[in-house]
């Protein structure tokens, strides 16, 4: 089974609602996300110091799927506009950044 990361840079919405954006990412956005078939873990990490001008935050999200499109398309679906809680908190501009990776060798 091919096994890959997505990985999503992203920054809050408003650097005043940092913590909001925190607890929403926690509580509520891993935890729907850990649902869709097919993503297995996630991470995340915050920029170190001196690293300005990236986005604020890193998200590494492990994945498992005979088809690694098959976790991305179940995700697109569920966050569907009428669907995405919390997305007032995620910073449109910048947008986030997510690429996708395939393990190569295990």
């Amino acid at each position: 089974m091919p096994k890959g990361i997505m990985v999503v840079q992203s920054s809050p919405a408003d650097p005043a609602k940092d913590a909001e954006f925190n607890e929403w990412y926690a509580k509520e956005h891993l935890p729907e996300l850990l649902k869709v078939p097919g993503f297995v873990s996630a991470r995340r990490y915050r920029v170190h110091r001196g690293a300005e001008g990236l986005p604020a935050y890193l998200a590494v999200y492990e994945l498992e799927a005979d088809d690694l499109n098959t976790p991305l398309l179940a995700l697109r679906e569920r966050n569907g506009p009428d669907r995405a809680t919390g997305a007032e908190l995620l910073s449109a501009d910048p947008p986030p950044i997510v690429t996708v990776y395939e393990l190569l060798e295990d």
